[in-house]
């Protein structure tokens, strides 16, 4: 445990930011996962599904939670499993 004030303050951030980002990331990859689902099984909404996707992918890099060229991988692959499924 830190003894320095500022320190034991720094820790109590950490853990909040660390909860929100798991909740982001989390919601992330739901999304992700759904439209890929949908794609294997050629859904009628893939489209809709891959789209709110892109749409959770684009927040979550705005907000710094994951990298912007993890977020830009991410979309590349849904979107090429989108086309390909086409």
């Amino acid at each position: 445990m830190a003894n320095i004030k500022a320190s034991k303050k720094d820790i109590l951030t950490n853990r909040r930011n660390a909860l929100r980002n798991s909740h982001f990331t989390s919601r992330m990859r739901t999304f992700v996962k759904r439209a890929q689902i949908a794609i294997e099984a050629k859904a009628e909404d893939r489209e809709a599904l891959v789209s709110a996707a892109l749409q959770i992918i684009d927040k979550t890099a705005g907000k710094g939670i994951v990298h912007k060229k993890t977020a830009a991988r991410k979309k590349s692959r849904l979107v090429l499993a989108l086309n390909a499924s086409r």
